[in-house]
């Protein structure tokens, strides 16, 4: 795969993330301590933070280490 297609993927992931923590931050549960360890909106978001962070290490390793 093609790293504009990766970095792409990279794009959609971050809107999506942007999204659902937009959302996240005006659940009822969120304003009570620890909230987030019950939110399953915040449970995507790790999710998704997890696959950004995967892209990102497959594109780091196509890009050629300049000297």
């Amino acid at each position: 795969m093609s790293i504009e297609k990766l970095e792409k993927q990279v794009e959609d992931l971050m809107e999506k993330r942007d999204e659902l923590e937009e959302n996240c931050d005006t659940l009822p549960q969120c304003q009570e301590e620890n909230g987030c360890t019950t939110c399953e909106i915040y449970a995507k978001i790790e999710k998704i933070d997890q696959q950004i962070e995967e892209l990102e290490d497959t594109i780091e390793s196509l890009i050629p280490e300049e000297d």
